[in-house]
């Protein structure tokens, strides 16, 4: 029973700063605030690699479903409080911040565990739950293009060695829009339709955003669509930052099997919990239908620091680069990557500037020395 009772810190999170923004004045800095409490408490507790007993699909599944219909809400009732509510301009700064937050997290696991559903329903809910980051075209170019894609040069999700976050979230962003237009393009020239006619999900999505924004206008005003427009901005950039920490610096040759080690998993105690099991997700590049509560975590796995934590990191990059991941990369490179990965692992590394730790050869890592090891 605790394993389903930890699951509603999402829900639960969402539901509290919903009735800060509700109650108006500072109680709206409730869902900004929960970053900073959840980014402490997931660095200082122990890695979480325990397998959950989790057996009931309908338990396991309502707090997620609950996550994805908050997101909504959160901006309705923002926009309530703009209206109602005399806020300071701190405090309205404090509420666009906040939505942003759990925009993406629960957010974008709790949307990205209902798209890969097999159920209609529940990837229509995942689908257009990401209006609140302005993606609602994300399913297909994560489905189709990511989980093919993953560790190679084409995925736009994957960051090649020395990339820094601000150059990757504009490249991703600009290269799964493309992807996701294209996509949808081609499968309507394959049916016999025009390439980007009405029937295109462009369309759709735009349509999403008009109507989900006119809303927010017979709300709270012209205020309330700015501040919630802004809000969904930055939770856009703030998805694509989360996708760098995921992947970054790994590599698959194209065509071969994608494996465990083809991504980083992030076992904090609370991030598990908040991004249902998204961090701990070797096995779903596996196999995307295995549903959140049934990953098992990789304990082989190269252990990475708190996500929350490297997303702080990651907005200053030498931080980024030489404190977290180059050290883990490393290991990668040295205990994981197939001699073929090396080769393309050297290459990136020489094109980033990054000190070389290959032998000629894109072994497992520099050879002792044979005469000092002799003299010694």
């Amino acid at each position: 029973m605790l394993d389903y009772i930890k699951y509603y810190l999402a829900p639960c999170i969402q539901i509290l700063a919903t009735l800060g923004f509700y109650w108006g004045g500072d109680y709206v800095w409730i869902a900004i605030a929960a970053f900073p409490a959840l980014a402490i408490g997931d660095a200082l507790l122990p890695y979480d690699l325990k397998k959950r007993n989790m057996k009931s699909h309908f338990w396991a599944y309502l707090p997620v479903w609950l996550s994805t219909l908050m997101l909504p809400v959160m901006y309705v009732v923002f926009a309530w409080s703009i209206a109602n509510h005399d806020l300071t301009y701190w405090q309205m700064i404090a509420g666009v911040l906040g939505c942003a937050w759990l925009s993406v997290v629960p957010g974008v696991p709790a949307t990205h565990e209902l798209y890969h559903s097999r159920g209609r329903l529940a990837r229509f809910a995942g689908r257009y739950g990401q209006i609140a980051f302005l993606d609602t075209m994300r399913m297909e170019v994560h489905v189709v293009g990511h989980h093919r894609d993953v560790g190679t040069a084409e995925d736009c999700d994957t960051a090649s060695r020395g990339t820094n976050l601000y150059s990757f979230v504009f490249r991703s962003m600009i290269m799964s829009t493309g992807l996701e237009m294209k996509l949808d393009a081609d499968t309507l020239e394959k049916r016999g339709h025009t390439r980007y006619g009405i029937r295109h999900s462009v369309w759709r999505a735009l349509l999403t955003v008009v109507v989900f924004l006119t809303g927010i206008y017979f709300i709270g005003g012209w205020v309330a669509v700015g501040l919630c427009f802004a809000a969904m901005l930055i939770a856009r950039f703030w998805v694509e930052a989360f996708n760098y920490y995921q992947h970054y610096g790994q590599i698959r040759v194209e065509g071969t099997p994608i494996e465990k080690h083809h991504v980083w998993n992030h076992y904090g105690t609370l991030s598990r919990l908040v991004a249902f099991e998204i961090t701990n997700h070797a096995d779903h590049h596996l196999n995307s239908y295995i549903p959140y509560y049934k990953l098992v975590p990789d304990e082989g796995a190269i252990p990475v620091r708190s996500i929350i934590v490297c997303f702080l990191s990651g907005f200053i990059p030498p931080l980024w680069h030489n404190v977290i991941i180059k050290p883990a990369l490393r290991r990668w490179d040295s205990e994981h990557a197939s001699p073929a990965e090396r080769r393309l692992a050297q290459e990136q590394n020489r094109r980033a500037g990054w000190e070389d730790w290959f032998d000629d050869q894109g072994g497992r890592g520099k050879k002792p020395d044979k005469s000092a090891l002799a003299h010694g």
